[in-house]
């Protein structure tokens, strides 16, 4: 792809299966929560077909991680113990959330508020 920013040389899932470890070509190295991977899933069941259908996913404070497969050369498909799995994890998005975690965690805690919901249920 010629808009990839860079390449993974390795992704490390922790013995707890609730750490993700991506690291790049680039030099940089990240670590990733079960829930943020989760509740950030680029999946269409969570992230809708436009803006107004997102979807505010509570409850997964707890979720894991149970198996991690290549999708082509350029992402990768994550399974939760939730049986979500249809989300494609493009390196680039890897990049995004790592990037950006700040903006899309604080989204997504001001959401959970203002719903009534929270982290735990």
């Amino acid at each position: 792809m010629s808009d990839q920013k860079a390449w993974p040389t390795e992704i490390r899932l922790k013995n707890d299966k609730k750490t993700l470890f991506v690291s790049f070509d680039s030099c940089e190295t990240h670590e990733y929560s079960a829930e943020y991977l989760r509740v950030c899933s680029p999946s269409a069941e969570v992230q809708g077909h436009n803006p107004s259908q997102k979807k505010t996913i509570p409850g997964k404070i707890d979720v894991g991680i149970m198996k991690i497969e290549p999708v082509g050369n350029y992402a990768v498909r994550i399974h939760f113990d939730d049986l979500h799995n249809t989300g494609i994890y493009t390196w680039n998005y890897f990049l995004e959330l790592a990037h950006d975690k700040d903006k899309h965690w604080g989204v997504y805690v001001k959401e959970l508020e203002e719903k009534g919901l929270t982290r735990e249920r």
